[in-house]
C-alpha cells in the first residue's frame, strides 16, 4: 500500500513538473512574440539596428518580469548577455560599460550590506538586540505591536526584509499559537510586521534594491547621494508610514486594553555547550558589533571623510571573513540573485538612456501645460501598481531612466525628485501575498487570508507616494 502511494506521489510530482515546464515555455514564447511585435509597431523608421536591439531587450525584459517565465535574476543576466552579443561587434569599446555594471559602486554597497546581514544572522546579534529591546515595549498589546513594527523597520534598513520578517515571525510564534489565528493580536502582528519590513527598507540605500538603482542612475546623471542624505530622505517617511499604519490597524482590529507578556524572549535557554564555545560565540558577537559600528560610522560620515560609501563595504567583507564570522558557506548563501538583477537593471538603464530610447518614448508624451505635481503623483501611483504585479526592482529599473530623461529633456525642474519618488513608492506595494517576500512569509503561516493584505496595500499604496512627494519636494529645496 505504501509503495503504491509513493509511486502515485512520484507520478503526480512528475506531472506537475511537466505542466509547469510547459506553462513557462508558453509564457516565454508569448513574451518573445509580444516583444517582436512591440519593436515592429513602435520602432521609428530612423532607428538604427542598435536602437532596435535595445528596444527589443527593453520590451522582452518587461514581458519576462511580468510573466515570470524565467526568474527575475535570470532576466538580469539575459540583458547583459544580449547587449554584449548584439552590440559587441559594432561597438566593442562602448559595450564594455554594460558588463562593468557588475563592478558598479551600487553593487559593492549592496554586497557590503549582505555581508553585514549574514554576519548578524550567524552571530545571532539581530535576535540579541531584539531580546534587549522587547522588554521596553511594556505589556499593552498596542504598544508591543508598535514596538515590534519599529524594530522590524530598523532591522530591515540593514538586513534583507525577507530575513527580518522570517526572524520576527519566528520570534513571535509563541504569541500566535497562544491566541490562535482568529485573535486580533495575531492578525495585527502578522500584517504589521511584514508591512514594517517592506516600508523600513526605504530608510537606507541598502535597505531596498530600488533605492540603490535610483542612486546609481542619478550618479550617472551627475547627482551624488550619500548614505546619510538618503537616510534624511527615507527614514522620516518610513517611520511616519509605520505610525499611520499602526493607527489604521488599531482602528480595524479592536485590541482595547489587551495585555501581553514578552517574557519568553528574555528567558535564557539552558546552554549545554562547553564554556570555551560560549566564550567563542560571545567574542564573535563582539567582533560583529564592532564591524557593524565602524561600517555604519564610515557610511554616515562619507561626505566628511571623503571615503566613497562603496569603498567602506570592504570593512565588513574583509573583516567578517578574516575573523571567520562569514565563511565560504556563508558567502555562497548570500543573495547573489539580487546583485544579478540589479546589475542587469543598471545595464538596461544605460542602454535605454544612451541609445535615445528614453528620449523617443518621452517624445510621444505631450508635455505642453504639463502639471509637474500631477506627473509626480501619476508616476508614484503607477510605480505602486506595477510593483504589485512584478518585482519592485524591475519596476524601478524600467521607470527611473525614462523619468530622468523626461525631466532633462523637458526641463521639468530638479532631476533627482522624480527618481526618488519612484524608488520610495516601490516599497509601498503591499496589496497581494506575492507583492513582496515579507507578505509571502506571513501568508505562509496559514493564519491570514489574501484579503488581509488589502488594508495595507490600499492605504499605504496611496499614502506612500503622496507623503514621498511632499517630503522629497521639501528636502529638494535644501539638498539638491
Amino acid at each position: 500500500m505504501s509503495d503504491s502511494r509513493h509511486y502515485s506521489l512520484h507520478i503526480l510530482r512528475q506531472l506537475n513538473r511537466q505542466i509547469n515546464w510547459q506553462s513557462k515555455t508558453t509564457l516565454f514564447l508569448t513574451s518573445l512574440i509580444l516583444s517582436l511585435a512591440g519593436v515592429y509597431f513602435l520602432s521609428d523608421p530612423a532607428f538604427t539596428l542598435t536602437q532596435n536591439y535595445v528596444l527589443f531587450i527593453l520590451f522582452f525584459s518587461v514581458c519576462l518580469w511580468v510573466t515570470e517565465a524565467i526568474p527575475p535574476f535570470a532576466v538580469g543576466i539575459l540583458i547583459i548577455g544580449f547587449l554584449v552579443f548584439s552590440l559587441g561587434s559594432e561597438e566593442a569599446e562602448n559595450v564594455k560599460q554594460y558588463v562593468q555594471t557588475w563592478s558598479d559602486s551600487v553593487i559593492w554597497l549592496f554586497l557590503g550590506g549582505f555581508f553585514l546581514a549574514e554576519g548578524m544572522k550567524k552571530t545571532q546579534l539581530d535576535s540579541s538586540l531584539l531580546k534587549k529591546i522587547a522588554p521596553k515595549f511594556g505589556q499593552q498589546a498596542k504598544y508591543i505591536l508598535l514596538g515590534l513594527m519599529l524594530t522590524t523597520a530598523v532591522l530591515s534598513m540593514l538586513m534583507s526584509n525577507t530575513a527580518t520578517t522570517a526572524m520576527m515571525i519566528a520570534t513571535i510564534t509563541p504569541i500566535l499559537h497562544q491566541f490562535g489565528k482568529k485573535a486580533p493580536i495575531t492578525k495585527t502582528l502578522l500584517i504589521g510586521i511584514p508591512t514594517a519590513a517592506a516600508i523600513g527598507g526605504m530608510g537606507t540605500i541598502i535597505g531596498s534594491a530600488p533605492n540603490a538603482i535610483a542612486v546609481g542612475a542619478l550618479e550617472t546623471a551627475g547627482v551624488k547621494i550619500s548614505f546619510i542624505t538618503w537616510m534624511l530622505i527615507g527614514i522620516p517617511i518610513a517611520f511616519i508610514l509605520i505610525l499611520i499604519f499602526w493607527k489604521i490597524l488599531l482602528q480595524k482590529f479592536d485590541l482595547k486594553n489587551q495585555k501581553l507578556s514578552l517574557d519568553f524572549l528574555s528567558n535564557e535557554q539552558l546552554d549545554l555547550t562547553e564554556e570555551e564555545d560560549q566564550k567563542s560565540k560571545q567574542i564573535s558577537k563582539t567582533i560583529m558589533s564592532i564591524v557593524l559600528g565602524i561600517t555604519l560610522l564610515f557610511w554616515l560620515t562619507s561626505e566628511w571623510t571623503g571615503i566613497p560609501i562603496a569603498m567602506v563595504s570592504a570593512i565588513p567583507i574583509v573583516g567578517l571573513t578574516m575573523f571567520g564570522i562569514v565563511d565560504a558557506e556563508g558567502v555562497r548563501q548570500l543573495p547573489w540573485d539580487t546583485l544579478m538583477l540589479v546589475a542587469g537593471g543598471l545595464s538596461l538603464g544605460l542602454a535605454v538612456q544612451q541609445n535615445g530610447i528614453a528620449d523617443f518614448f518621452i517624445g510621444m508624451i505631450n508635455t505642453e501645460n504639463l502639471n509637474i505635481y500631477l506627473l509626480y503623483f501619476i508616476f508614484g501611483i503607477l510605480t505602486v501598481i506595477l510593483s504589485n504585479i512584478m518585482s519592485n526592482t524591475a519596476t524601478a529599473t524600467i521607470m527611473i531612466p525614462i523619468c530622468i530623461a523626461l525631466v532633462q529633456v523637458n526641463n521639468l525642474g530638479d532631476v533627482a525628485t522624480l527618481p526618488l519618488i519612484i524608488a520610495l513608492s516601490a516599497s509601498c506595494a503591499l496589496l497581494l501575498p506575492v507583492s513582496t517576500p515579507p507578505n509571502a512569509i506571513a501568508f505562509s503561516t496559514g493564519m491570514l487570508e489574501q484579503s488581509s493584505f488589502r488594508l495595507g496595500g490600499i492605504s499605504l499604496g496611496l499614502a506612500g507616494p503622496i507623503l514621498s512627494i511632499i517630503w522629497v519636494l521639501i528636502l529638494s529645496m535644501f539638498l539638491f
